[in-house]
């Protein structure tokens, strides 16, 4: 009897290795086994038995040439500091063991710092230390597993992967051999139809049964080899999926046409099955085609809602869209925001977070003359940076949908793959009764029966509905200024319970208040020094400040800069030192029922600049459509408006002042524990830990940069009232995603009702598929455009 190696599971035929009370077939295997034990990672094993990959005996010296510095610049994405990110081509990854290997070997090696696989691309990201661990260490690292990189000039370029015509070319080889295949069973179409037998007709027909085998084979094994290596790579990992039954089903049709045809007992299925697997094959083309509309539908020119500052060589400041960035153009960024594109510092003392491409939150420091990749995040003074590479909006959509800044998550795509878990075996017991049953009465018919149950029964509609009714969904509410992070976030915005609103640059603008100025009169040197002061920061506050003050925009050196959060900042200008913040930043004693901002000089206070917030329009109006939700404000402010907010929200369950975002963040967590699931509504970034402990973060943005990975969703300002409408529509989707679901099941009932009762050919069956589908994505498609008329005009 052969012995299988224990980790790859392959037979034993040279080398034969006896270690810790198992088998292995090479020494490669056999490390790989002694690694994943020393690292605590031996349910690689418990996960997938015999799933391992043997590791290359090719000689690893091939990768040295990775660390050459121009190789190693093109093949990486990334690298910054200690940290580089590169993403390999390693096409032998095919399991979920494969997977959960690959995603830990942050705990086989310490100097990686985290992997991501992309199982449908056969990519696997890493971020590592490259001042430890070399490129090349790394490519044989990965090699020494098994998983061997692919490194060649495709890959290095980075070139968007091409239209995959194999489906195509699979559907016309099936579509050609299912015209010919019906021409040359005319003849038998003619006896069993008219009765008529023609003598030439009856000489050949063995010639044209053996045409239609030469067309149905190459239909069979090359046609349909998806779905025989999807059941099959099911199967080898104890998984039956839906392609389980539709291979029965082929292979049973396949074979019986053979057996007919050698025995002469008839001309055997050979016409129906190229017909079926036609029609089989269209449909996938329509749901690959449907998936891809949905997946390349996230243009950042519609999708995200922010701004730049741009700056002219005068200094003047002007907020334009993204999309109208262009090389050269030079653009401000704030403290705590996120670089939109790749550039060079010009003016400003660097301090880069890039912990939203990296997962690290190590700052790398930035002199003028350094390039800064975008996707980091500025924390100190403004940068004046000059563009050099236009926004990549698949970049910048890849890195707010990155994996390290996704919640947990839970839903129909829970439930989708949960029915499915069950559907195949449902199915597969009622085609064996099927099956018992009119192999009985009719033996011939049996074989019909059992395909066409197999073949109607694929939920192709079923698994359409969900993400074609949350894509139009996404697209409405984006056309509406109100854009969704990604599909699942429809679903968690119709569970809401409680609604939190932070106060400043939420419910109240940013620009539109009533400031006065309390104390001694501030000397035009230090009107200008603060005014430049105020440009580095991002906070509402500072903004409006920076437009209240009437004197001339000169830009100025900033050193030192150190923020507090939630109480302030401070920083050098011109020699003198100055602190903007909370009465407690100054050393100040605060007035009760008063929002201030309050500058010291040299530790010397001067005076205080005093708000009165102006609301936003009709937030009576949007807190009474809101009647349904559970309603709290949160403000870092002192509690000056409280009696305003009462009037506008008469029915609040809450009210906090003077919270830091700590505070707000812990505010939240309580909610939550409470069972309340909570939508956050903040400015973007000084709520960022309150906006991702929430269930629901929605960052507002008027017309700054609130890029931040911490949300679920941006909505513009001026579209707060429109809150109710946003929501009723979510909850509208998940109405009509379950009417979808009844719809796929109602086509599956009622097919099976007649497949199972004998009255439908494995034609007809693979025909109605396709049209299920279709008509599941035209009635999501009408029902969603309708629904939306209710809540927004149409554009």
């Amino acid at each position: 009897m052969p012995e299988n190696c224990f980790h790859c599971g392959q037979n034993i035929d040279k080398e034969r290795i006896s270690f810790d009370e198992k088998i292995f077939c090479c020494n490669g295997c056999k490390s790989v086994y002694e690694i994943l034990n020393l690292n605590n990672l031996s349910d690689f094993y418990e996960l997938n038995k015999k799933s391992g990959i043997r590791p290359n005996d090719d000689n690893t010296s091939q990768f040295d040439y990775l660390d050459t510095p121009e190789i190693f610049e093109k093949v990486t994405d990334f690298s910054e500091g200690n940290t580089s990110l590169v993403n390999f081509k390693i096409p032998v990854i095919h399991c979920s063991s494969c997977i959960w290997l690959l995603e830990s070997l942050q705990s086989l090696n310490p100097n990686i710092n985290y992997s991501q696989v992309n199982f449908t691309r056969k990519t696997v990201q890493i971020s590592f230390n490259h001042n430890e661990l070399k490129l090349s260490e790394l490519a044989k690292f990965l090699t020494s597993l098994g998983y061997k990189p692919v490194v060649n000039l495709e890959t290095a370029e980075k070139k968007e992967e091409s239209l995959d015509k194999s489906l195509v070319i699979k559907l016309a080889v099936a579509g050609f051999a299912f015209g010919n295949g019906m021409f040359f069973s005319y003849p038998e179409y003619a006896e069993h139809i008219m009765g008529t037998t023609d003598f030439w007709m009856e000489k050949y027909k063995h010639l044209f049964r053996f045409i239609m085998f030469l067309l149905a084979t190459p239909v069979v094994f090359y046609s349909a080899s998806d779905y025989f290596k999807s059941a099959w790579f099911g199967l080898k990992n104890k998984i039956v999926n839906i392609d389980v039954p539709i291979v029965l089903g082929i292979i049973m049709l396949y074979g019986r046409s053979i057996y007919e045809v050698l025995t002469d007992y008839g001309p055997g299925y050979f016409d129906t099955l190229c017909g079926l697997l036609f029609f089989m094959l269209l449909g996938k083309l329509f749901q690959k085609r449907t998936y891809s509309a949905l997946s390349y539908d996230r243009d950042y020119k519609s999708f995200y809602p922010i701004a730049v500052t741009k700056v002219d060589f005068n200094g003047k400041q002007e907020n334009i869209l993204l999309s109208d960035l262009k090389v050269g153009h030079r653009i401000m960024v704030r403290n705590q925001e996120i670089i939109p594109v790749d550039a060079i510092l010009i003016n400003g003392e660097g301090n880069i977070d890039n912990s939203f491409i990296t997962g690290e939150s190590a700052s790398v420091p930035k002199k003028p003359g350094d390039k800064i990749f975008a996707g980091g995040k500025q924390v100190g003074s403004a940068l004046e940076l000059e563009v050099i590479k236009t926004v990549n909006q698949s970049y910048l959509t890849q890195l707010w949908n990155k994996e390290a800044f996704r919640k947990h998550e839970t839903g129909l795509d829970t439930l989708t793959n949960h029915i499915s878990k069950y559907f195949t075996f449902i199915i597969l017991g009622i085609t064996l009764i099927a099956g018992i049953y009119w192999g009985r009465i009719d033996f011939e018919k049996m074989f019909q029966v059992v395909s066409a149950i197999l073949i109607i029964a694929c939920p192709c509609a079923l698994a359409l509905s969900a993400p074609f009714t949350f894509g139009h969904v996404m697209r409405i509410l984006g056309r509406n200024k109100f854009y969704v992070k990604d599909t699942l976030t429809i679903e968690k915005i119709s569970k809401i319970s409680t609604l939190v609103f932070d106060k400043t640059g939420t419910i109240t603008h940013n620009k539109e208040a009533n400031i006065h100025f309390e104390g001694n009169e501030i000397e035009d040197f230090d009107l200008k020094n603060i005014k430049s002061l105020f440009k580095n920061s991002n906070h509402p506050l500072s903004k409006a400040l920076y437009d209240f003050l009437k004197v001339e925009d000169e830009y100025f050196p900033v050193e030192k800069f150190a923020e507090t959060p939630g109480k302030g900042y401070e920083a050098e200008v011109r020699g003198a030192l100055y602190k903007i913040g909370s009465a407690k930043l100054i050393g100040e004693e605060a007035k009760n029922l008063e929002t201030a901002v309050y500058i010291s000089k040299n530790n010397v206070f001067i005076g205080k600049f005093v708000f009165k917030n102006e609301y936003r329009k009709n937030l009576s109006t949007l807190f009474k459509n809101l009647a349904g939700y559970r309603v709290h404000v949160l403000s870092g402010d002192n509690a000056s408006e409280e009696t305003q907010l009462k009037k506008i929200i008469p029915d609040f369950d809450g009210m906090a002042f003077n919270q830091n975002p700590e505070d707000k963040l812990n505010y939240i967590k309580k909610l939550q524990d409470r069972g309340e699931k909570v939508a956050m509504l903040g400015d973007g970034l000084n709520d960022a830990g309150a906006l991702k402990q929430s269930n629901v973060g929605i960052a507002v943005a008027d017309d700054t940069n609130s890029f931040t990975p911490s949300s679920d969703v941006i909505m513009s300002g001026e579209k707060l009232e429109k809150l109710n409408d946003y929501f009723s529509f979510s909850k509208d989707a998940m109405v009509i995603v379950k009417i979808t679901f009844a719809i796929s099941f109602f086509y599956n009932i009622i097919g099976l009702s007649f497949a199972v009762t004998g009255h439908m050919s494995p034609l007809f069956a693979a025909i109605l598929m396709p049209i299920s589908s279709i008509s599941v994505v035209a009635f999501t498609s009408i029902s969603t455009w309708w629904r939306s008329t209710k809540y927004f005009k149409i554009k």
